[in-house]
């Protein structure tokens, strides 16, 4: 069955999908959009319920047979199965569920914060060259009125020093959870997975914006390398279009997840 895919510049989410498309060896067509100038919602990108109103915001769709799907981590759950032998979740029952939670804390919890700190530093800019109108027409034809608010709101800049402090904690949290587990082993859950790809697509642009985060953390480091140095990794990186792919977000998982 044909795939296609759509995908912003190889960071965050974009990243994660890319790299799992790879890791699988399933062929896909690939259209690279800009998610940072909202080209998701443009027409150009099919539309369903589940892109709509995504819980991770801006990120890439992948569409079978007639059938958009979105949401990084799911994404790659479904080439993990469409691929049998692929290996990006584990088989034990135990070891998958341990993975899937560790997915859900890194897309639920940590994801915000980073997507948060890289937006304010690096799209909210972008946005804000834009004239009035020419935004306004940008976002017209975004279906979820929360994920509007996010794109004006990421357009003004509108971050509280509260939701900066919060964001900061959490991802130096996740550089130092990162490091702890991988005393002893080289991935997260000891066989390469899903989990290495979102973990590294969320906290590596982190070292642009909080370098003492990855201060004193050899293991963290020699991770963030092991990954950069996959094959498919690489491939990914190879779809960049911009001088700085790492620098290339847009508005992310749902506000609603600070609580």
């Amino acid at each position: 069955m044909a795939l296609t895919l759509y995908h912003g510049e190889p960071t965050g989410p974009s990243l994660t999908v890319l790299a799992a498309l790879f890791e699988s060896g399933l062929q896909a067509d690939l259209h690279p959009i800009d998610l940072a100038m909202a080209e998701r919602h443009g027409g150009a990108v099919p539309r369903a319920f589940e892109v709509d109103y995504s819980v991770e915001g801006e990120g890439s769709v992948l569409v079978v047979g007639g059938q958009a799907m979105s949401d990084s981590v799911f994404i790659g759950c479904y080439l993990d199965d469409a691929a049998p032998g692929c290996g990006l979740r584990p088989t034990d029952p135990y070891a998958r569920w341990e993975m899937m939670a560790w997915c859900r804390w890194m897309i639920e919890r940590v994801a915000p914060g980073a997507a948060a700190l890289a937006n304010i530093a690096w799209t909210t800019p972008r946005l804000a060259a834009l004239d009035d109108a020419s935004f306004e027409q940008m976002v017209a034809p975004i279906a979820s009125q929360d994920l509007a608010v996010r794109w004006r709101d990421t357009r003004a800049g509108s971050l509280s020093d509260e939701h900066r402090a919060a964001s900061e904690a959490r991802v130096r949290e996740a550089t130092q959870k990162i490091e702890d587990r991988l005393e002893g082993r080289d991935w997260l859950m000891g066989a390469f997975s899903l989990a290495d790809l979102e973990s590294y697509a969320w906290v590596a642009p982190m070292r642009d914006l909080l370098p003492d985060a990855f201060a004193d953390k050899p293991r963290l480091a020699a991770w963030l390398e092991r990954v950069e140095a996959r094959p498919s990794v690489q491939r990914a990186f190879a779809q960049a279009r911009s001088a700085e792919p790492a620098h290339a977000f847009a508005p992310g998982p749902e506000i609603n997840r600070w609580g």
